[in-house]
Order: C-alpha cells, then sequence, then structure tokens
C-alpha cells in the first residue's frame, strides 16, 4: 500500500512539473535582422584608403530586438584584419547618429579584436533595443595595417562615410568621404521576444540586392517585402536578410562566388533562417552572350540541377525553399534566343517540378502582358533588366503569404 502511494505521489509531481514547465516561455534566440553578402574586392568602385580611417556604415532592421550582435567579415581577406575600435548606434542620418544610444562593441570583453583571413566573428551581445525598420550606424576604426584583399559588398543602394582617425564614438563625422559599399560589416542579429521569430533569405543576384533602386530609400524588392510581412500578424515575427549580389551567378564564377559555393556562408549560417527564396540564373543565361568565352555551354537542366542542389542542402537543416520565376530581359545588352528557351524552360520548371516547398511567379508579377517577354513599361528601369522602384514593389507584393507557415 505504501509503494502504491508513493507511485501515485510520483506521478502527481511529474505532473505538476511538466504543467509548470510547459506554461514557461521559450528562451529568446538570435535572429538575423539584416545581413548582406561579402565578397572579394569592389567590382564597380574604388576601394577608398582603409587604414588609420573609422568606416561608418548605415544598415536597416527588418525586427525588432532587445539586444543585438554585430558580425564583421574578414572572409575575402589574405591577410589578418585587425580592428582597433567599433561601436553601433542608431543614425539620425548621413554620418550622424543618437549619442544617447551609443555602445561599444567588443569582443570576448575586449574592444579589439584580429579577425584571422578567411573567417568573420560575432562581437559580445549589446544590451540595446532596437526598432523594427531603422537605421543603424556601425563604426569601425581600422588601424595602420596591411590590407591587400577586402570582404565587402559592392553597391550597396546606402551611402557609408569614411573618415581619417579614430571617431567610432564622435556623434558625427567632421568632412567624411562617402563610399556607395558596405565593407566588412557582414550582418547584425537580435534577441527577440516576438514568439516564432525567424529569417526568411532573399538569395539572388542584382534584382535581389537591389540595384537602380533609389538610394538611401529601401525600396529592394526583399525591403518591401519585410514591410508585407511586418504588416501581417501571423508573419510579423519574420525578418529578411538580402543575400543578393550583383553579377552574381548560381554555376559559374561571375561577380563573387557562385551561389552553390557560397550557399553554406549566406544561408546556412544565419541566425534563425527558417525560409530561403531562390531567386538567380539571369547572369548564367546571359553569359552565353560573351564573347571572351566561346566553349562556355549552358542548358536549363544544368540550372535546375543547381537549384535541386540548393533545396537538398537548406532541407538538411531544416530550412524551406520558395523557387522564384526568372523575370523578362528581352532588350537588355545580352539578350539571346537561346538564353530565352533557357529561362522559359527553367521557369516552367520552377513552377511544376515540385522540387521547391513553394514557388513565386516574378515573371508574371513584372512582364508586359501584351508582350511578356519584356517588363511592364512602369516595371523596368530602363535597361530591360533591372526593375524600377514600382517593379521592385509589384515582386513583393506578388508573393503569396501563407508560403511562410
Amino acid at each position: 500500500m505504501r509503494i502504491r502511494f508513493a507511485v501515485l505521489l510520483l506521478i502527481a509531481a511529474s505532473t505538476l512539473y511538466a504543467q509548470s514547465t510547459a506554461h514557461k516561455a521559450a528562451p529568446a534566440s538570435w535572429v538575423g535582422t539584416w545581413a548582406t553578402s561579402a565578397f572579394d574586392g569592389d567590382p564597380w568602385h574604388t576601394v577608398p584608403t582603409l587604414v588609420d580611417s573609422t568606416l561608418r556604415e548605415v544598415v536597416h532592421t527588418s525586427i525588432a530586438g532587445k539586444e543585438l550582435r554585430v558580425r564583421l567579415s574578414n572572409e575575402f581577406g589574405t591577410e589578418a584584419l585587425r580592428v582597433g575600435a567599433a561601436t553601433v548606434a542608431l543614425s539620425t542620418g548621413e554620418s550622424s547618429i543618437d549619442a544617447t544610444s551609443l555602445h561599444s562593441l567588443t569582443f570576448g570583453g575586449a574592444s579589439s579584436i584580429v579577425i584571422p583571413p578567411g573567417a568573420e566573428v560575432v562581437s559580445d551581445s549589446v544590451p540595446m533595443a532596437t526598432p523594427a525598420f531603422t537605421n543603424l550606424a556601425i563604426s569601425v576604426y581600422l588601424p595602420l595595417q596591411q590590407i591587400s584583399d577586402v570582404s565587402v559588398h559592392s553597391s550597396a543602394q546606402q551611402d557609408n562615410y569614411i573618415e581619417t582617425g579614430n571617431h567610432v564614438s564622435a556623434a558625427s563625422l567632421n568632412a567624411p568621404a562617402v563610399v556607395p559599399s558596405w565593407y566588412f560589416v557582414k550582418g547584425v542579429d537580435v534577441l527577440s521576444d516576438a514568439p516564432n521569430a525567424a529569417a526568411v533569405v532573399t538569395f539572388g543576384d542584382s534584382i535581389t540586392d537591389g540595384a537602380w533602386a533609389t538610394e538611401n530609400a529601401n525600396h529592394r524588392w526583399p525591403d518591401y517585402l519585410a514591410q508585407r510581412l511586418h504588416s501581417n500578424p501571423a508573419t510579423s515575427s519574420l525578418s529578411v536578410l538580402n543575400e543578393g549580389i550583383g553579377g552574381n551567378c548560381v554555376l559559374i564564377h561571375c561577380v563573387g562566388p557562385n551561389a552553390l559555393a557560397r550557399f553554406d556562408r549566406d544561408i546556412l549560417a544565419q541566425a534563425g533562417v527558417k525560409y530561403v527564396i531562390v531567386f538567380e540564373g539571369i547572369n548564367d543565361i546571359g553569359a552565353l552572350r560573351r564573347p571572351n568565352q566561346p566553349s562556355y555551354k549552358l542548358t536549363a537542366e544544368d540550372l535546375e540541377q543547381g537549384f535541386a542542389q540548393m533545396v537538398a542542402r537548406a532541407h538538411a537543416h531544416g530550412i524551406k525553399v520558395i523557387g522564384a520565376t526568372l523575370t523578362p530581359y528581352k532588350g537588355a545588352g545580352y539578350f539571346t534566343e537561346k538564353g530565352e528557351q533557357i529561362r522559359e524552360a527553367v521557369n516552367h520548371w520552377i513552377l511544376t517540378s515540385g522540387v521547391f516547398d513553394g514557388t513565386v511567379d516574378f515573371d508574371k508579377a513584372t512582364r508586359d502582358p501584351a508582350n511578356p517577354l519584356v517588363f511592364a513599361r512602369k516595371y523596368d528601369h530602363g535597361d530591360h533588366l533591372h526593375p524600377s522602384d514600382a517593379g521592385y514593389a509589384a515582386m513583393a507584393d506578388s508573393i503569396d503569404l501563407s508560403l511562410f507557415r
């Protein structure tokens, strides 16, 4: 009888413990609120003198957090990169910051760090409340050193600033030069109390990167998508991380490592990633017109195999993959009839193969209904390859938010 009573007490205690722990809130976890893809060198702009200089770089958040941490990259450097000091603050426009929000960045408690060649580092947690859709200013001082190769994201569609000397704590830089690229800054993660907080990675080329979108306005299609997700209660806890590289290719070296080569770094390594939208391939197709590569061959099946590899690798990490059709490009400098046949075949495969967890039809969203090989006029930036701001908005509006469930 005593044994039976003891067993009943044990069961009752176990039940009460299970009920009490079930009602405890899950601990907050790190989720990326902003990110970019680094690559080797700056193919579009002259690299400024970086040593004995402060870089003040402006980035735009997508979800809020109660704490943050900053990622710095030397992934493409051939020498160790010495960071003498770094800070983060709320931006108040141009090179100015809200001085009351200024926080020093530390790394294992130290105010400086040496980043080995090929590596990235994550700062210590900063107890800084960060709103959604706000600009942060990340300031990095680089002391005198040898920097032969930079890890950079070229053509950021965002003004950043550089000035000689250590000014990481200055409320405003005195006479900075404007730089159009992000150097060494890779991402910002936040601790979010939002239920089911997670990240959506947008993975692509210049159209995802936001080429020709209005400068300093955050009018890339991933920016518009972030606003839509935030406004929808069912998806309001999702961030958007833009991992587009202008000129990037899926299978060959164009600008930056090809998509398959950078997949682990730019997707799997992101904090809290749950979804990825893959929208790339038009530069592989455009390379068919390269006069200096007469032996270059490409088929629709080549691209399809590349996409299938991405899906398999993402699924191994529990990440859902959404495939996006390639937008029209007739009239662009590298349009060919063979390339158009490949684009149409790939688009059909994306929509019908069942390989992806969901699909988005960017082609349908942006094309001219009367002439489907070209952009609708209001959606064409003018080069017949990149959308206008209205085109980027139309792309984001075409995404069914029920894909994110």
